[in-house]
């Protein structure tokens, strides 16, 4: 297994390689790859002591941020080496003030996972919900290196609960302890003789609660925001957009649309306001100001690093990425006390399960879908703020699995 698996990551790696001459992505992942270890060799010193969390991209960040943040605060003496694998990660969070070293993560081979360890010799290792990297793992169980997955979520398709996935369910085994998200999780690992699991919960509801703290003013957004019901569509992607879009331009409901699109460079932004009947409503965010904002109906988000603070300005919030591999963050939205609708792939997402239990998200298949749930939410603004409470209420009493994870792991 371990040779084929081998095979397939130097196959993967030579595609990406061929992918790198024309996609800015693949490019990205590659030259960020170039010289990890030399870069390392000189920054690391021989005494640090090291906590090393590592992310798959932006989405796991957020879920490892606050474990990273309250261990620095609790223990000084710990550096911080994050890493991620996907561009869409580290570009973003390259100067993260809270960590002291932050590169990709290598290839996965035995000799790039025995040098990266030899180097860094971190005291600690956080994987972040999804990562089961076969060569780093083996390795760091081999240096007998303390290893937690935090907020893990585990689904019975896995490839770890299939019949015949020896290998697979041998890499579970060298973990150190599990964090999971839900008691499914942990039945599952049970029921594969894997007993070092913990429900946690998911360390996200603590990231979102800070930024209710913490959430920036902006005063472009009020302005336009101002006396008026307005819909936050928040990570959009096409059928999202065209979705929403569809409604704003046959509706005549007194409704204020911001759209912050997964995607902000200006070909995408384009296409996005091709989309409306009257483009003379629409506007992008850099490109307005405080003295005439409140004249658009529609404004356009084409700035990163926002959207949190943002949703505090509305009444109702679309998140999107339901009618592709999945929905973003929800939680962004509902610690602010919206009612949420996605689209229809939300079944890997517990609060997006839960939420739709305890009445405060919908799901929507279409555009009537989506026109139903809007009108209703018109016809009966008390609906609003009931859900909106459901939400808010909902993340309050879910946080807390930072403290939890750090009160169970073992600090030298």
């Amino acid at each position: 297994m371990s040779f084929l698996y081998l095979l397939g990551i130097k196959l993967f790696h030579g595609l990406v390689l061929f992918a790198s001459i024309f996609n800015a992505k693949a490019k990205l992942w590659i030259n960020g790859r170039k010289n990890i270890f030399e870069d390392l060799s000189q920054k690391i010193q021989s005494d640090d002591k090291i906590a090393w969390f590592h992310c798959a991209s932006l989405g796991e960040f957020e879920q490892g941020r606050p474990l990273i943040e309250e261990l620095k605060r609790k223990h000084t003496e710990y550096k911080i080496l994050l890493t991620f694998f996907s561009p869409s990660g580290y570009e973003i969070r390259k100067n993260y003030e809270n960590a002291d070293y932050i590169c990709y993560l290598p290839l996965d081979t035995p000799k790039n996972a025995k040098q990266f360890l030899n180097i860094v010799n971190p005291q600690l290792i956080f994987f972040i919900k999804y990562e089961f990297w076969y060569f780093f793992l083996r390795e760091i169980w081999k240096q007998k290196i303390p290893l937690y997955l935090v907020s893990g979520i585990f689904r019975r398709n896995q490839r770890f609960f299939k019949k015949h996935a020896v290998q697979s369910r041998k890499m579970l085994t060298w973990f150190t302890h599990f964090f999971v998200q839900n008691e499914d999780s942990k039945q599952l690992l049970n029921s594969i003789n894997i007993q070092n699991v913990s429900v946690t919960g998911d360390t996200r509801f603590d990231r979102v609660f800070t930024i209710t703290q913490q959430s920036k003013k902006l005063p472009i957004i009020e302005k336009f925001a101002k006396n008026n019901m307005v819909l936050i569509a928040g990570s959009t992607w096409k059928p999202d957009e065209e979705i929403i879009i569809k409604f704003f331009n046959e509706s005549n409901k007194q409704l204020k649309l911001i759209i912050a699109p997964h995607e902000t460079h200006k070909e995408n932004i384009n296409r996005i306001i091709g989309l409306f009947s009257d483009k003379k409503l629409v506007k992008c965010y850099s490109e307005t100001n405080e003295d005439e904002v409140s004249n658009y109906n529609v404004l356009i988000i084409d700035s990163i690093g926002i959207l949190s603070s943002i949703y505090k300005y509305g009444q109702i919030a679309y998140i999107g990425g339901g009618f592709g591999k999945g929905i973003h963050n929800i939680l962004e939205a509902a610690t602010f006390g919206m009612p949420i609708i996605f689209g229809t792939e939300f079944r890997k997402f517990q609060e997006a399960i839960d939420l739709i239990k305890l009445g405060g998200a919908a799901s929507i298949s279409n555009f009537e879908d989506f026109q139903n749930v809007i009108n209703t939410y018109f016809e009966n603004n008390q609906k609003i703020l009931q859900m909106g409470n459901v939400c808010s209420k909902y993340v309050n009493e879910m946080k807390g699995a930072t403290n939890k994870i750090l009160n169970e792991v073992y600090v030298k």
